[in-house]
């Protein structure tokens, strides 16, 4: 059987994800202080980036350039295409060199930011001290055989960031040489330190050993936790008093102790995964109007080496070459990167402050419901794009600091033929509906439902008891005061 080959050509459009693209991409997904960090090393791996000081002074090519840039400020910020010049061979390198001498990885500030305002460094960068670490400094100072530090060790490194031991306490108990009174002794001298309650196995044991340790102990506020938790949080103190043969008024009095003790104890000291926030844009009101400010405190203005430039201009052999063809490249996108990553927040911020003029005006409550597409469509960018200059970037307002995925919220209560409202704003109003409601008769979730109403804002009952629960609030019969 004869087999016929036939040759065909078929022209095809692809979008390679080059090494360059992914830097432009991950650009714009960095924080303000690791997008610092990221320019730091580079800084140090590609000797062909040098940063512009404010004493250097500028000449025709740099004022050329920066002439560009402001020309070319309103391209897309997603148009990430290689310059196909730095990949040819043919490409003349003294002729690039004396163009391009500098370049400023900073777009122009609206406004000087007064450096005395900001808070010291040092106290920013402290490092804190974890739960364990906490726990085995206290422990030190106790006389411990070497048998029972072992169990104490363990114990301590199998507490949770809440304070609460994780795994069974009979296995510690197996895998140590002491007897089981003994371990008892070694988990409650670790349940006795600072903050008291580390090491508990439940709330109930949390907060009985906290108790016990108070300066009054109250007998009666132990048997409540130890029998009438679950009644104490649905309020019901009418069946405690009845347990127990005291007064209602009493059990209200002894439940107020509670408040001085800490339900997750461990979070009382301060992880060593601590996260700081830097805006990466500020929002100031000026002559009424409010003026978006992106952050470029501690972004470097960088340029190419002049030292580089001189070897491209001597020419330099093929080993060398080829080197600073990669590091011109490199260092070329990095600019770039950095330059279209403080253009695009721009677009976005300022396209966010347009849009959200009521919330910034009057507060949270005129939040207006607003998805990606809005910006998106309005700056002419991707909503991908969008999405990723949104990921972990704060502004600070003259309201507060707000993360940028806050602004961004679907409208509800519009369908039902009322007015469409963001989930935020819902969850205000419900928070402030059951701030005023009467203790001995809670809102139910379809009376909230119904005042919402009244309001213009249609929501099903569902749609409360979803956004309740998000608050944390428990329902009405769990609220009611007996």
């Amino acid at each position: 059987m004869a087999v016929k080959l036939n040759q065909s050509l078929k022209q095809s459009q692809n979008l390679m994800m080059t090494p360059q693209l992914q830097q432009a991409i991950k650009m714009l997904t960095l924080t303000h202080l690791e997008m610092t960090s990221v320019i730091a090393e580079e800084m140090v791996e590609n000797p062909m980036l040098e940063e512009l000081s404010d004493g250097d002074n500028k000449n025709d090519s740099d004022y050329k350039l920066e002439k560009l840039e402001q020309q070319s400020a309103e391209a897309k910020s997603d148009n990430f295409d290689e310059p196909s010049v730095v990949g040819k061979d043919d490409f003349d390198f003294q002729s690039y060199a004396e163009s391009f001498e500098t370049s400023s990885s900073t777009p122009p500030s609206m406004a000087t930011q007064d450096l005395d305002e900001l808070p010291n460094y040092e106290n920013i960068v402290s490092k804190g001290q974890t739960l364990a670490e906490h726990l085995e400094w206290q422990l030190r100072m106790e006389s411990l055989a070497e048998e029972q530090w072992k169990l104490a060790e363990a114990i301590i490194h199998n507490i949770n960031d809440d304070g609460y031991l994780d795994g069974d306490f009979e296995d510690l108990v197996a895998n140590s040489k002491l007897s089981r009174e003994e371990a008892v002794e070694i988990l409650d001298k670790v349940q006795r330190l600072d903050p008291v309650g580390c090491g508990s196995s439940s709330l109930v044991d949390c907060l009985l050993i906290q108790a016990k340790v108070a300066e009054e102990r109250s007998p009666l506020l132990e048997r409540i936790i130890c029998d009438h938790l679950e009644d104490l949080q649905r309020k019901d103190f009418e069946a405690i008093a009845k347990a127990t043969g005291v007064s209602v008024d009493n059990i209200k009095d002894t439940a107020l102790l509670l408040h001085n003790f800490h339900p997750k104890p461990g979070r009382l000291v301060a992880s060593q995964d601590t996260h700081y926030v830097v805006p990466d844009i500020y929002v100031k009101e000026v002559g009424g109007e409010f003026v978006v400010q992106v952050n470029d405190d501690g972004v470097p203005r960088l340029r190419i080496s002049k030292l580089y430039q001189e070897m491209l201009k001597q020419g330099a052999n093929f080993e060398a070459k080829e080197y600073v063809i990669e590091k011109l490249r490199s260092a070329m996108w990095l600019i770039k990167s950095i330059q279209n990553r403080q253009r695009t927040i721009q677009k976005v911020s300022i396209a966010i402050v347009r849009q959200q003029q009521d919330f910034f005006k009057k507060g949270p409550k005129f939040l207006k419901p607003m998805v990606l597409k809005n910006i998106a469509n309005e700056i002419g960018m991707h909503e991908s794009t969008v999405s990723r200059v949104t990921n972990n970037k704060y502004m600070h307002t003259p309201i507060g600091l707000f993360e940028l995925k806050y602004f961004f919220n679907t409208g509800i209560g519009g369908k039902a033929g009322g007015v469409d409202i963001s989930s935020e704003v819902l969850k205000l109003k419900i928070k402030e509906l059951l701030a005023n409601e009467n203790p001995k008769k809670p809102l139910s979730d379809q009376k909230i439902a119904d005042l919402l109403s009244r309001d213009d804002v249609k929501v099903a009952r569902r749609t409360v008891a979803k956004y309740r629960e998000v608050l944390g609030i428990l329902s009405s019969s769990k609220r009611k005061v007996k």
